[in-house]
């Protein structure tokens, strides 16, 4: 025989071999997809592709689709492009190709090679909805991206270990316990799972010690840890009971991931027991979260009468017997033709929950819900930070408010998942002051009103220095009553602002005594004349408001003098200038016969009192500032002080029912 006859059948029994390979490679491919383990198929159909000669482009772009679904449904989306990539090379005839390409591409943040495979992909499937929402997805990702909620998120350090952590979910109410689900080196069993390419997860639990840092995170004891995978858990409000997914694994046919709960004794969990939801044995069960009421068991499935792909379900657990067990979809206000998986509730109630059949950022995003009527939802994609290109879900928060942990594989090329920390920095805005006596102390007895036009109706009292802080709410107009037995009423109008983060407002309350003189401040007249300034007009106008706030009192309006000059001219001209500060205020509306204008002139010097001394450090408390006393000051910067304190406009109450039983 010729050589070259020999070397021809060398060539053919390379070939034979090697076609001969890979049939036995997708033989196996086949054989783990058909139990759901995608990752131990997705290494066979490699083995496979890699024997098929780039010639047989059929058989290899079959191949190359058969890898690309392994890959993504094992959540490994840089491989999945390869092999996407490959499958429509090759000429793999279903267009569904380009559409598996275009959402890989996109989970990996490849946002512009997205938008090109999806418009390929819908040049030939225009009416496809999920396309069109991965487009706008590969469109919108990267402005997304650029303009972040307020959100803050970090990656839980003391949560997570070596491998894959998931699903967190504090323990009912108590926010000093954690379980998450984890493939650590702590989990039961040595076996591989097919599905995830890592050992079987398992229930682990993390606390808070008494200083408020994290423990170790150890292995639950009890039931609830199988020999296959569990996880995805959540508890009921008390915390007394946990519902938990668990996902067995068969090697002759395909097993579903079922629903099981326990109860707790003090520390430790009962036996678990199968949540029977329906006899339907071919449909999947998983991530249950309890309704903040406790009375519906929400989770995953993909029951038959669905809106397509796996959709958001419930179960009613509560105490009606009537409603006992019945199970109802979340309908198309909610569900897509995507999956919609890990739902959850926020610190309002809000139904939480990740999809990727509305438009977001690339493989599972986070969205919430609220719900408007019984047809009704309004659905939010939360945005980044939390969201990613990656996948994004099972989020939990800590009761009552926007902090918490969620999960993601973003950043991680093996695909495996981490617990993320958040918190939404608070929009807290203030209202504080002080309460105390005009030209005095603090009022530790005062007692402040506050009325909102969003209903808010409260008083508060204040602490010993006479300080109050009180949180106000964005964008209401309010109404505060500064109040203290023997004094009277001020009052104050706040409109905060509506704007988020911090934010401050200062309102203090100097309440004019009722039984004593109370200084008016900044009372200019001409020169010797009872002509009044421009500059009075804005103490007169606080005692006008002052006078409209309390009604029913009236007052005395003097004025003083010092010693210079005679008695009888000073008290003339004082009682002139009384009776200019009446007549300013009876022209704002005040009516005249609640203010008596009377002018001392020199006849009542001021008699010191304590806080004057902290600003006249050379005064004592209870000095007279007479004639004899100021003269007997050497210093005449100290006598002028003096004559100017004397130089002084005031009023007293003297009734406090003026009108008040007409």
């Amino acid at each position: 025989m010729k050589r070259a006859n020999y070397i021809l059948l060398a060539l053919l029994a390379v070939v034979l071999l090697m076609a001969c390979g890979s049939e036995k490679g997708i033989r196996k491919g086949d054989q783990y997809v058909a139990i759901m383990e995608y990752t131990e198929a997705a290494k066979e159909y490699k083995k496979a592709y890699r024997k098929i000669p780039a010639s047989e482009r059929k058989k290899r772009a079959e191949v190359a689709w058969k890898m690309g679904e392994c890959y993504r449904k094992s959540n490994s989306a840089v491989f999945a492009v390869g092999a996407y990539q490959n499958a429509v090379r090759y000429g793999y005839p279903d267009s569904t190709a380009l559409f598996h390409l275009a959402g890989a591409q996109l989970e990996k943040g490849d946002y512009k090679a997205a938008q090109k495979s999806y418009e390929a992909y819908l040049a030939q499937a225009p009416a496809d909805r999920m396309a069109q929402i991965g487009l706008q997805s590969a469109i919108q990702s990267a402005e997304w991206k650029k303009n972040p909620s307020r959100y803050i998120v970090k990656k839980a350090k003391e949560l997570n270990g070596q491998r894959s952590d998931y699903c967190p979910a504090y323990v009912g109410e108590d926010t000093t316990m954690i379980v998450t689900t984890s493939t650590r080196k702590d989990a039961t069993g040595d076996e591989i799972s097919g599905i995830t390419g890592q050992e079987f997860a398992d229930l682990f639990l993390t606390k808070r010690d008494e200083k408020g840092k994290w423990t170790k995170t150890e292995r639950i004891d009890g039931d609830v840890n199988g020999e296959y995978e569990d996880g995805a858990c959540a508890f009921t409000p008390d915390g007394k009971t946990m519902y938990f997914t668990r996902c067995a694994s068969d090697p002759e046919y395909p097993r579903y991931a079922s629903i099981f709960k326990s109860s707790r004794s003090d520390a430790a969990w009962g036996k678990a027991e199968e949540v029977v939801i329906s006899n339907d044995t071919l449909s999947a069960y998983a991530h249950p979260a309890v309704s903040p009421d406790g009375e519906w068991l929400y989770f995953t499935s993909n029951m038959a009468s669905g809106q397509g792909g796996l959709d958001i379900w419930r179960m009613y657990i509560g105490r009606v017997k009537a409603k006992e067990g019945i199970v109802e979809n979340l309908g198309e206000c909610v569900n897509t033709e995507g999956d919609e998986q890990f739902p959850a509730f926020g610190p309002q109630g809000e139904l939480y929950f990740s999809s990727d059949g509305y438009p977001g950022m690339g493989g599972l995003d986070i969205f919430f819900a609220v719900q408007e009527n019984d047809s009704v939802w309004n659905i939010n994609n939360v945005g980044a930070p939390i969201n990613s290109m990656g996948d994004d879900f099972g989020i939990t928060f800590a009761p009552g408010l926007h902090r918490g942990y969620f999960s993601s594989n973003r950043g991680d090329a093996r695909g495996w998942d981490h617990i993320y920390s958040f918190y939404l920095p608070e929009t807290v805005h203030t209202l504080y002051g002080w309460i105390y006596e005009k030209d005095g102390y603090e009022l530790p007895e005062g007692l402040i009103y506050l009325v909102g036009d969003d209903g808010t109706n409260s008083s508060f009292g204040v602490m010993k220095d006479g300080s109050y802080k009180v949180r106000v709410t964005p964008g209401v107009e309010y109404v505060m009553l500064g109040t203290c037995k023997g004094y009277l009423n001020v009052m104050h109008e706040l409109k905060t602002e509506l704007v988020e983060g911090m934010h401050e407002y200062q309102r203090d309350f100097a309440l004019p005594s009722i039984t004593r003189p109370v200084l008016i401040d900044n009372i200019f007249y001409e020169f010797g004349k009872a002509t009044l300034t421009a500059e009075s007009s804005t103490s007169l106008n606080e005692l006008k408001e002052l006078l409209e706030q309390n009604p029913n009192i009236t007052i005395e309006l003097s004025a003083h003098c010092d010693f210079r000059g005679s008695a009888s001219y000073n008290e003339k001209l004082s009682q002139a200038r009384a009776e200019s500060a009446v007549e300013y205020l009876v022209a704002q509306g005040i009516e005249r016969e609640r203010m008596t204008p009377v002018g001392y002139g020199e006849s009542k010097p001021k008699t010191v009192n304590k806080k004057m001394t902290e600003k006249y450090t050379f005064l004592n408390e209870g000095d007279v500032l007479s004639e004899e006393f100021i003269k007997s000051l050497a210093d005449e910067e100290k006598q002028e002080i003096c004559n100017q304190i004397n130089r002084r406009t005031e009023f007293q109450v003297l009734r406090t029912t003026y009108k008040l039983y007409e």
